[in-house]
């Protein structure tokens, strides 16, 4: 049956109690939240971290093989001049093979 106008919905106050439990609730969902957030911006720090490397990571690989390229062209050019040998690095010593 439908309530006439004339009658009041009677309130009903919660207890001190409950409304902390209400508050400590919307306290959890709100600290949970922001957790998650801080989570999120830290996610895309380490990817903005990752992408940083990666490109540098590309970077190094081209001045590897940059460098690789380089030492072909400075053996071939210093066999051509020297022919095939040995040569000792820390005194800059060249021995040349004896079938040269």
């Amino acid at each position: 049956m439908a309530k006439k106008e004339s009658e009041k919905v009677e309130t009903i106050k919660f207890t001190e109690e409950e409304i902390q439990s209400l508050n400590n609730l919307s306290d959890t969902y709100r600290a949970v939240q922001n957790e998650l957030g801080a989570i999120e911006v830290r996610k895309l720090q380490l990817n903005q971290q990752l992408d940083a490397l990666d490109r540098r990571k590309v970077e190094i690989e081209t001045a590897y093989t940059t460098n690789q390229q380089t030492e072909q062209e400075l053996s071939k050019s210093l066999t051509e001049k020297y022919g095939a040998g040995n040569l000792n690095p820390e005194t800059g010593e060249f021995t040349p093979n004896e079938n040269n």
